[in-house]
C-alpha cells in the first residue's frame, strides 16, 4: 500500500497537468489566430499594392496634343548663349550637363521665366517639359512653381501666380496645386527625393477651365482651375534660394493643341 504522502502527490498530479494542458491549447489557439491575422494583413497589403499599380497604370494615359504651338529644346543655341524664346528678370542661358542628354537652361534663384511672345492658346492644349534638380540633398532647394499667370510680364520675381503647381523641394514629398481665381488650394504627397539628379517629366493638360497635372507617370490633380475668361501665360518661377551648390534645370518645353 502506498504511503499517504505518495497518494496525495498522485492525486495532485492531474491538477498540476491540467493548467499545462490548458496553456498548450491556448498557445495553439494563439498561433492559429496569429497565422490567420498575418494572412489577412498580407491579403490587404497585396490588395493595396494592386490598387496602387492600377492607379499608376491609369495615370500613364496622358495624350499630348497633335498640333505644335510652341517648342524649345535649346538645341539651336551654343552653350552659354542667351535664349531668345524665353524672357526673365534674371538670366536665361544654355548649359550642357555631363551625363544628361540635350541642352538645359539653369533656373537662377529669384528669377521668373515666361515665353518671350505671349501665345494665343487654343481651348484644349497640353504643356510638357522636363525639370532636373541637382545637388547633394533635396532640402537644399527652396520651392519652385509653374503654371499660368494672368499676364506675360517678367519685371520682377513672383512666387505663385494665377493657376499654379508648387514643388516643395525642401519638404521632399509635398506638392501644392491651386488657383487665385477661382480661389482653390490642394496639398498632395509626391516623393520628390528620388528625382534628385534624375529627370522629372511634367505634363499639363488644359481644356477650357479644367487643368490636369501629371508628375512623372502619376496623375496628381484634375479640376477647375481657371475662371471662364482667364488669361493664360505659361510661367516658371525658380526657387528663391539654393544651398550647397544645388540647382534646377529646365529642358524640352512643348506646347501643343488638338486637331480633329
Amino acid at each position: 500500500m502506498l504511503h499517504p504522502k505518495f497518494q496525495i502527490r498522485i492525486l495532485c498530479l492531474p491538477l498540476i497537468l491540467l493548467p499545462l494542458q490548458s496553456q498548450a491549447q491556448l498557445k495553439e489557439l494563439w498561433n492559429k489566430a496569429k497565422e490567420k491575422t498575418e494572412k489577412t494583413v498580407d491579403q490587404l497589403i497585396t490588395k493595396k499594392n494592386s490598387q496602387r499599380v492600377e492607379e499608376i497604370r491609369v495615370s500613364e494615359n496622358f495624350i499630348t496634343g497633335n498640333i505644335p504651338v510652341f517648342s524649345e529644346d535649346f538645341s539651336a543655341y551654343k552653350a552659354g548663349s542667351s535664349i531668345s524664346s524665353i524672357k526673365s528678370n534674371g538670366l536665361a542661358a544654355v548649359s550642357i550637363l555631363k551625363g544628361y542628354p540635350g541642352k538645359w537652361m539653369p533656373l537662377e534663384d529669384k528669377a521668373t521665366y515666361k515665353l518671350s511672345k505671349a501665345l494665343s492658346y487654343p481651348d484644349h492644349f497640353t504643356v510638357t517639359f522636363d525639370l532636373l534638380a541637382t545637388g547633394d540633398q533635396i532640402k537644399d532647394i527652396a520651392p519652385l512653381s509653374f503654371g499660368f499667370a494672368p499676364d506675360n510680364s517678367t519685371k520682377e520675381y513672383m512666387g505663385i501666380s494665377g493657376t499654379y503647381v508648387e514643388l516643395q523641394y525642401y519638404d521632399s514629398n509635398m506638392v501644392n496645386t491651386g488657383s487665385k481665381n477661382p480661389e482653390k488650394y490642394a496639398n498632395h504627397t509626391f516623393d520628390l527625393e528620388p528625382y534628385l539628379n534624375k529627370i522629372l517629366h511634367i505634363s499639363l493638360e488644359v481644356e477650357g477651365e479644367r487643368m490636369t497635372v501629371y508628375l512623372g507617370n502619376r496623375k496628381l490633380a484634375d479640376g477647375i482651375f481657371f475662371a471662364p475668361s482667364a488669361a493664360k501665360n505659361f510661367y516658371l518661377s525658380a526657387p528663391w534660394e539654393y544651398h550647397n551648390g544645388a540647382k534646377v534645370f529646365l529642358g524640352n518645353i512643348k506646347i501643343s493643341g488638338f486637331g480633329k
